[in-house]
C-alpha cells in the first residue's frame, strides 16, 4: 500500500469544483500613485513579493491567492493583511476544507492550473477555469494530518534559510574584520604596482563561440550569474583554434566582469584556480599577480574595495570600470603566512553559506525535494474514489 493509501485507511475522497467548497473573489485596482513605502499593508499582484503598501487591507492574514493575469495560474499564500489587487482571485475554503491543505493541494497542481491560462500576451485565467478546478476532499482530521507532515519541511526548510541568513551576516562582518587594516598595520600598493601584479583584458568570446568540450572559458555574465568567490572548472569550452587566439588567463589569476548593468556587479572576481589556461571574454579582464589568489578575491568583496571602486564607474545604462582605473585601487598587504590565515577562515564560511555541495545551500536544495517528494505523496488522490 502506498503512504497515501495507509493515511487514508479506506475513508472515500469526495471530488467537488473548487467554487462549490469556496468562495472566490477577485481582488481590487489600486493604482501605483497611491502607493508609498511607508504605508501599513502590502499590495499583492502576482508574485512573491509585494508590489507596494497600501493605507487600508482587503484581505486577512492567510489568504490563498491565484494569479489571473500576467503570471498566471500562480499559487501563493499570504501569511498577513494584505491588499489583493485586482490581477489575482482570492480562495477562501467553506467548512469542509483546511485553509492550508487547500493552498498545499493547489501548489501542488500549480502546473496544471497554470495550463489552463490563455496564450494571450498577458495570458489570463478565465474565471470558469478557476471555479470547475477539481478539489479532493478527505475527512479534515486526513486532511490535517496532511498539513502537519508538510508544515513540518516548511519550518526546516525556513530554520534552514534563516541560518542561512545569519552566517552570511557573521561571514560579512569576519571578512571585514579579517581585511581591515591601520595603515602602518601593513604595506599597502596599488593594484597596478609593478610588483604587485598587471591587468590583462580578455578577447572576443561571445556565447556563440561556446563549444561542448574543448578549452575552459569565463564569460563576463557567468562571473556574476554562475560563479563564486573561486573555481577549478568551468561551465563552458571553447573549440582549441579558437582558444589559441584567444587571450588566457593562467592558475591564481583573478578574473573580473568589467561590465555590469548595475554598480553592485561590476568588477565582481572570481578566482581561478584550475591548472590549465582559460580563455576569458572581452568587458572581462585578468589580474595577474603574486598575492595569495583567494585573499585577493575576498578583498574584492569588502566594503573598502567597493568604496574605492564607486567613484571609477563610468556608463549610463551599461555600467563599466575600465583596468586602468582598477590598477589605481589600493589593497592592504600582510604576509602571505596571514594571507593564507585569513583565506582559511573566510574559506570556511564561503564554503557554508556558497557550496551547493555541501554547505547550507546544498541542506536547503535536499530538504525543498523531499518537501515536494512529500507534498505529491500526499496530495496524489486516485480520481476513482
Amino acid at each position: 500500500m502506498s503512504y497515501l493509501e495507509k493515511l487514508l485507511d479506506g475513508v472515500e475522497v469526495e471530488w467537488r469544483p473548487l467554487g462549490l467548497c469556496t468562495s472566490i473573489l477577485r481582488g481590487q485596482r489600486v493604482t501605483k500613485r497611491h502607493l508609498a513605502p511607508h504605508k501599513k499593508f502590502p499590495v499583492y499582484s502576482g508574485g512573491v513579493t509585494p508590489m507596494g503598501f497600501y493605507e487600508k487591507n482587503n484581505q486577512e492574514a492567510e489568504t490563498i491567492t491565484i494569479v489571473k493575469y500576467g503570471t498566471a495560474g500562480f499559487v501563493n499564500f499570504i501569511k498577513e493583511d494584505f491588499w489583493a489587487n485586482d490581477v489575482c482571485y482570492c480562495i477562501k475554503p467553506k467548512i469542509i476544507l483546511n485553509n492550508k491543505y487547500l493552498y498545499y493541494y493547489l501548489k501542488n497542481n500549480q502546473i496544471e492550473i497554470q495550463s489552463r491560462a490563455t496564450d494571450a500576451i498577458p495570458a489570463h485565467l478565465p474565471t470558469d477555469e478557476i471555479t470547475s478546478f477539481p478539489v479532493p476532499i478527505p475527512t479534515l482530521e486526513i486532511q490535517q494530518k496532511i498539513v502537519g507532515i508538510l508544515d513540518t519541511f516548511s519550518e526546516l526548510t525556513a530554520e534552514l534559510t534563516a541560518e542561512l541568513t545569519a552566517r552570511k551576516k557573521q561571514y560579512e562582518y569576519y571578512r571585514e574584520q579579517l581585511l581591515t587594516f591601520e595603515e602602518d598595520e601593513v604595506e599597502w600598493k596599488t593594484l597596478g604596482d609593478n610588483t604587485v601584479g598587471k591587468f590583462i583584458r580578455g578577447s572576443g568570446l561571445q556565447k556563440k563561440d561556446f563549444t561542448n568540450k574543448g578549452v575552459g572559458c569565463i564569460h563576463y555574465g557567468q562571473i556574476y550569474t554562475y560563479y563564486g568567490t573561486y573555481t577549478d572548472k568551468t561551465k563552458t569550452f571553447v573549440s582549441e583554434e579558437f582558444a589559441q587566439k584567444a587571450r588566457k588567463a593562467k592558475c591564481g589569476d583573478l578574473i573580473i566582469a568589467t561590465t555590469s548593468e548595475n554598480d553592485e556587479d561590476v568588477c565582481k572576481a572570481v578566482a581561478w584556480l584550475g591548472k590549465e589556461e582559460i580563455a576569458i571574454s572581452s568587458d572581462a579582464c585578468f589580474f595577474r599577480h603574486n598575492l595569495n589568489p583567494k585573499y585577493v578575491a575576498y578583498f574584492f568583496q569588502t566594503a573598502l574595495f567597493h568604496k574605492q571602486k564607486q567613484p571609477l564607474i563610468t556608463g549610463a545604462k551599461v555600467r563599466r570600470v575600465n583596468a586602468k582605473d582598477l590598477a589605481k585601487i589600493k589593497i592592504p598587504i600582510p604576509s602571505l603566512e596571514e594571507q593564507a590565515r585569513i583565506v582559511s577562515i573566510l574559506d570556511k564560511f564561503d564554503t557554508l553559506t556558497s557550496s551547493i555541495s555541501e554547505g547550507l545551500p546544498r541542506e536547503i536544495e535536499l530538504r525543498e525535494k523531499q518537501y515536494e517528494y512529500y507534498r505529491d505523496l500526499l496530495l496524489s488522490f486516485p480520481k476513482d474514489q
